[in-house]
């Protein structure tokens, strides 16, 4: 089974859309650039805050970029 293949299951066990090439591109910039920037953990921990805070991912690194710009991280 392919990640696709496995995403676009898991989606419909929890009754959501398959996200898009494009969402995972952004989500797997995400979490680089969190594992980068700290430790391994907070790759998976981003994505998670990302959905709770009800960001797409292109929100969430718009949100990390102007965090950046501010001097925060």
């Amino acid at each position: 089974m392919t990640a696709k293949e496995w995403l676009t299951s898991f989606a419909a066990v929890l009754g959501v859309d398959a996200p898009s090439d494009e969402q995972i591109s952004d989500l797997l910039r995400l979490a680089g650039e969190a594992a980068h920037a700290s430790e391994r953990i907070a790759a998976p921990v981003a994505c998670w805050l990302t959905a709770r805070a009800g960001l797409s991912p292109a929100e969430a690194l718009a949100v990390l970029e102007k965090w950046r710009k501010e001097g925060r991280q």
